[in-house]
């Protein structure tokens, strides 16, 4: 079993860093020290045995009653300075490391909390990367900035470029949503204009079969140009918080969905089962709606076309803070691997699972903003047998 490496944190590597250095500077001052006592010491022996020019010193003592001089006395003399010397050499390097020690290990704590407030400009640009980070969207928290105050040193220009860094992303992505959502409202005038040309060519007396012909053909693409045009203007949309929430039941919007596309259900020779319970959210009541509108839809459109494929709608709270509606559906065999993609915009997954070719490629898009703008997810699975199981997860109305 092999165990997952640790890797120290800038705050231990700065500390160990501080401990190692000021333990080799007292070392060296310990080194120092002992060299220079133990000079002191030998220059204090020596002087007592010198002797001016021209002057004879001799030296005599008692000891234990016995009267000590010349040779012998300085060999018991030098006897004891021996001793002097390895005591006070032991008790400097013994206390002086013991000293060290205590010293080098209060530095270290010192160490530790000066790296920490050091670093904590730091922590704060993480921070507020996270949480970016973590928002279920990036882009939405993309507000999100650091204002870090103090000198300017490195670290207050790191959290500033970051904070401009983020502005400028914020400004960008908030652009391409309002560029989205005008462009595609701009386009509506000019498609309905056509809508209303080719129709008038069509009704006319005098039109052609030929003509009729091309007039139904022209009146499909315009209206394949306009669900796509009306599915960007609801992704963008979507794609903003949602600020003014309302209560909403899964289980109603579930009912009224499944009756709404009974007609293309029957169209496509579909049965759809509906297995409604209280799933009470709050949220934009028609983002809602067309959240499940798109479940439904995709299941239909994506089946078999042997008149035995079924799609399933359920809604149900799952927990205290869950509520979830979930469609599954019959179909072809999904590979795990390209579920994924099915919440891009503008995939689809391949001709052969088209019932009804009236998709933009947008659905599941959408449906995943829906979800994310009320807090929520989308997951979705293989069906044993084929066909997917889709389930979209909201925050619970508290009551």
């Amino acid at each position: 079993m092999r165990f997952p490496r640790l890797q120290p944190t800038l705050r231990l590597r700065l500390t160990l860093v501080y401990g190692a250095v000021f333990f080799l500077a007292g070392l060296t001052l310990l080194g120092v020290t002992y060299l220079l006592f133990n000079q002191q010491l030998t220059r204090t022996f020596e002087s007592r045995y010198a002797s001016e020019p021209g002057k004879v010193k001799n030296l005599f003592f008692m000891k234990d009653g016995v009267l000590m001089e010349g040779q012998a006395a300085i060999e018991w003399l030098r006897q004891q300075e021996l001793e002097l010397r390895s005591a006070a050499i032991t008790s400097l390097l013994t206390q002086g490391a013991i000293a060290l020690i205590v010293v080098g290990g209060a530095a270290v704590g010192l160490g530790w909390v000066v790296a920490g407030r050091v670093l904590a400009p730091l922590h704060r640009v993480t921070d507020t990367a996270r949480k970016i980070a973590a928002e279920p969207m990036a882009e939405r928290g993309l507000h999100q900035r650091i204002g870090l105050e103090g000198p300017e040193d490195e670290v207050k220009t790191l959290a500033d470029t970051f904070d401009t860094m983020v502005e400028r992303l914020d400004h960008s992505f908030d652009g391409q949503r309002r560029f989205v959502a005008n462009a595609s409202h701009e386009l509506r005038t000019p498609l309905t204009l056509n809508r209303a040309l080719v129709e008038l060519a069509m009704h006319r007396r005098t039109a052609s079969a030929d003509v009729k012909e091309l007039g139904e053909s022209l009146l499909e693409i315009n209206a394949r140009h306009e669900r796509l045009i009306s599915g960007l203007l609801l992704l963008a949309r979507s794609e903003q918080e949602i600020a003014d929430r309302s209560p909403v039941d899964l289980a109603d919007v579930v009912t009224h969905v499944v009756r709404q596309t009974e007609g293309d259900a029957a169209e496509a020779k579909i049965t759809v089962y509906e297995v409604t319970a209280q799933a009470p959210t709050t949220g934009d009541a028609l983002l809602l709606e067309r959240l499940v509108h798109n479940l439904v839809e995709n299941g239909i459109r994506y089946n078999v076309d042997d008149g035995t494929g079924w799609v399933r709608v359920v809604s149900r709270t799952v927990s205290e803070g869950k509520v979830e509606v979930e469609v599954s559906n019959t179909g072809p065999e999904v590979p795990p691997y390209d579920i994924p993609l099915l919440f891009k915009p503008f995939h689809r997954h391949g001709a052969e699972r088209v019932v009804t070719a009236r998709s933009a490629g947008l659905g599941l898009s959408i449906v995943r903003s829906v979800a994310l703008a009320h807090g929520g997810d989308v997951r979705a699975r293989p069906r044993e047998g084929g066909g997917l199981v889709v389930t979209a997860s909201l925050p619970r109305a508290r009551h």
